[in-house]
């Protein structure tokens, strides 16, 4: 891509997601990720309507009298972007791309983050780490963010998911907010999920396609991989064939929403002809 025609889309996306972040999503997100990170402060005499679950029974028996920890909000937290950016993120049929969604969607999230004085990274992954981009604050960084959204082209066709889990795992000591966002077109994710959702505060949000979830009645029909490059010819008049491909979508469907749900991760799947600030916006009223 040429510099100049980068730079108006940086800019375009800059505007857009900027007046999002701060109109709309700046009260939300602070609700749904502010207070998350509470650090300890002091311990003071318990008082009626304190939580007990805060009672500090060591201070509590060696003063015989119950005595209370007090925790402050964090001023300030680390989010970290796990941005998916193999070859299926190139599709889309109605609108718009997965990955110009994917692009939107991590750059109102980096705005939204720096208004209320966080650290922003990235790690943008194929079945290798792409790019990891150290968390920092401040608008220069977000363009970076939003430059190498848009801009970069990856070296890997093919998708690792547990990868940048266990990177995040690895590299980010502290706790932070990860937004993992991917189309899913991997298996074999759970143990590296389940890890990360115990140190961070892992939140997945999955992108598709509508005709990913089923087939048009056009006929004969040549279909090719975008990780593989496997290429198979379908015949889209056989309704058993269309069938089976609508019931293997909602089985995968299935399957992962069952998985984000058994570990707790907050999950949302948005479409790439849907408008994505409803969406995200149930999910933040949802966690706050």
């Amino acid at each position: 891509m040429e510099t100049n025609e980068l730079l108006k889309k940086v800019r375009k996306i800059e505007i857009k997601t900027k007046g999002l972040s701060r109109h709309i999503f700046a009260g939300e997100y602070h609700s749904a990720f502010k207070g998350r990170g509470m650090a300890f402060s002091e311990v003071r005499e318990y008082q009626y309507g304190d939580d007990i679950r805060n009672v500090d029974w060591n201070v509590t028996a060696r003063f015989n009298h119950p005595y209370v920890k007090i925790f402050e909000e964090e001023r300030e937290l680390t989010v970290m972007l796990l941005v998916d950016v193999s070859s299926s993120s190139k599709f889309g049929t109605r609108y718009r791309y997965k990955n110009s969604l994917i692009a939107e969607m991590a750059s109102v999230l980096s705005f939204s983050a720096i208004q209320n004085n966080d650290k922003v990274g990235m790690i943008m992954f194929t079945d290798r780490i792409e790019k990891f981009i150290p968390p920092k604050k401040g608008r220069q960084h977000i363009l970076r963010i939003i430059r190498e959204l848009i801009g970069y082209e990856p070296v890997s066709s093919r998708t690792d998911i547990s990868l940048p889990l266990r990177t995040l795992v690895n590299v980010i000591k502290k706790r932070s907010i990860a937004f993992l966002i991917s189309d899913f077109i991997d298996e074999g994710f759970e143990e590296a999920l389940k890890i990360a959702n115990r140190k961070h505060d892992l939140v997945s949000l999955w992108v598709y396609d509508q005709r990913e979830t089923e087939l048009p009645n056009v006929g004969l029909l040549k279909l090719r991989d975008a990780e593989t490059g496997m290429i198979r010819w379908v015949d889209t008049s056989n309704n058993e064939v269309r069938d089976g491909y609508r019931m293997r979508y909602r089985k995968r469907q299935v399957d992962i929403h069952d998985l984000f749900n058994r570990y707790g991760v907050d999950h949302v799947s948005i479409a790439t002809h849907e408008d994505y600030v409803q969406p995200l916006m149930r999910l933040f009223k949802k966690r706050a």
